[in-house]
């Protein structure tokens, strides 16, 4: 036995831990049974691993033997480091296992308490990838208030350590990548982003506030070469805002949310000059969300994108019906929330009992003045009964007292207009139908309460009862012409997921972007440099 490790056996302070060595190995175990050298990996492997209780019921359970460090355990080895290896690619906290560090540690081993060591940190560095790679760096719920998204999948460690040492590591490794093909596809252009970046980015940002076909100039150029390098326009020498130029110009404007119009005004000239170091910070943050969002969503689900103001049924991943939304406004307390929930039932000519605190905030203060304004909305008591306005006395209340709701009842021209389709969570959040038709016309669709509001509701509708009725659109007006409140119930489910990507590809795998319009894709990225993600255009 080595002097360092006679010493450690024979040191004060873990000779202690020689009883709580003998008591890990399990009860009735002979201790004595082991070399010295044995004893002295088993102690610095139970110090290495104390606090945490399923990587130390791990090692117990197999007798302390290594996952990493023994004769025949090299395939294990190579596949955690070389998964490690290419954690920057996938925008993750390498820092937290760094594959240099532990190819040191390892070629370090001088001694059993050294082996162990080495063995528990590449047990922890497994364990904290698979956190990160399948789950996530950050907890969304950290971020704020409207961050409602739990986090769908994080391995357990102690099935992760014992799956690993069964089955093939390589494969056990890839498997916990999020498995939508989403995720792979933002990986393939982060990776030709670092690579443009590299090469210089876009190259000049276009100096003109307004082009237009027709034009001719040195700016037209720099706005050619930009749409090249972008993807938008194939490789051209011309200095003339043509008609090729222009559909290069409607492409990118698609694919940014912009009005179509093939002009190059100020909204897509901005959008234009973003650099490219922007665009991948959104994509790398666009991955981060997919791993939050890392299990199934369903063979039929309802896909909400807040950003890009828009609702689609997806059916095996093809979108089989879309319409235009709006989501809540900026301020804090009215923003759309980012959660997911299954859609139980639709209401058709719904009522709308109005949240708590928005009477406090909207209409509490004109009751005071006048007991008879807001007159769309009857006053109910807890009861439900309908109570006469000119009987209360509403300078009485202040909002934490006031007694009462108040009820919009169904019809036309009710809030919620004529369906709303519910997918029952605590956050009173839904989609709906509205009467204000005007506002889908607006570019930045953010005007609501908070709940999402659909442009074609029955064509909505239409399209989840199909499933079940013979002729759905007939089910549902022959529903609606009662003029009554009524629920129809889905016969399955259909998950909803509120979603928040200003990046993301498109059927035809194109990468988008959209304005961050609630800042949160910022708040994000801020955490993830915080958790210790370093930037692209930083790493050496």
């Amino acid at each position: 036995m080595s002097m360092n490790s006679g010493a450690f056996v024979r040191s004060g302070a873990l000779r202690a831990a020689l009883l709580a060595g003998a008591l890990l190995v399990g009860a009735g175990a002979a201790v004595s049974a082991t070399t010295e050298d044995n004893m002295a990996y088993r102690l610095a492997l139970a110090e290495a691993a104390s606090g945490d209780d399923a990587l130390m019921a791990f090692y117990r359970d197999r007798d302390f033997a290594p996952l990493w460090t023994g004769a025949g355990d090299a395939e294990r080895r190579e596949a955690l480091l070389s998964h490690v290896e290419g954690a920057a690619a996938h925008g993750l906290a390498i820092a937290r296992y760094d594959a240099r560090e532990l190819r040191a540690a390892l070629r370090g081993v001088d001694s059993e308490p050294a082996r162990a060591r080495a063995e528990i940190r590449l047990s922890r560095a497994l364990l904290d990838y698979a956190h990160d790679i399948a789950g996530g760096v950050l907890e969304p719920t950290d971020l704020g208030s409207n961050f409602l998204r739990e986090v769908a999948h994080r391995p357990d460690p102690r099935d992760l350590l014992e799956a690993f040492e069964q089955g093939p590591p390589a494969a056990v490794l890839r498997d916990l990548m999020p498995s939508h093909p989403e995720y792979a596809r933002l990986f393939r252009a982060a990776q030709r982003l670092e690579a443009q970046i590299a090469r210089g980015g876009w190259g000049a940002t276009v100096g003109a506030s307004r082009l237009a076909p027709g034009d001719n100039s040195g700016e037209v150029i720099a706005l050619r070469d930009r749409l090249i390098a972008m993807g938008d326009l194939d490789r051209s020498a011309t200095a003339r805002y043509d008609g090729t130029l222009q559909a290069a110009v409607q492409r990118f404007q698609r694919r940014h949310g912009i009005d179509p119009d093939g002009i190059a005004g100020p909204e897509t000239l901005a959008a234009i000059n973003v650099p490219a170091e922007d665009r991948l910070r959104a994509v790398r943050v666009a991955m981060e969300r997919e791993r939050w969002l890392n299990t199934e969503r369903g063979t039929r689900h309802i896909w909400v994108n807040l950003t890009d103001f828009s609702s689609r049924i997806v059916d095996h991943e093809e979108i089989t019906y879309q319409t235009k939304s709006i989501i809540g406004e900026r301020s804090s307390n009215r923003q759309t929330p980012e959660f997911s929930e299954d859609m139980t039932y639709m209401e058709i000519n719904p009522d709308w009992t109005v949240p708590r605190s928005m009477i406090a905030r909207d209409y509490l203060p004109g009751l005071r003045a006048n007991p008879y304004a807001h007159s769309q909305f009857q006053v109910v008591d807890q009861s439900g009964r309908v109570i006469d306005r000119g009987s209360v006395n509403f300078a009485r209340y202040n909002a934490r007292t006031f007694p009462f709701n108040l009820r919009q009842p169904p019809g036309p021209n009710n809030a919620l207009g004529r369906v709303k389709f519910m997918f029952p969570n605590p956050h009173a959040i839904y989609l709906h139908d509205t009467p204000n038709q005007s506002l889908f016309g607006t570019q930045v669709r953010a005007h609501s309460n908070g709940c999402v509001r659909l442009e074609d509701p029955f064509d909505f509708a239409y399209e989840l009862l199909d499933p079940q009725e013979d002729d759905p659109r007939a089910r549902f007006h022959a529903v609606l012409d009662t003029g009554q409140q009524t629920r129809v119930y889905l016969d399955d489910p259909v998950p909803v997921h509120l979603v928040y990507r200003t990046a993301f590809t498109d059927e035809r795998g194109r990468l988008n972007f959209r304005e961050d319009v609630y800042g949160r894709d910022a708040a994000v990225h801020e955490a993830l440099q915080e958790a210790g993600v370093v930037p692209a255009d930083i790493r050496s």
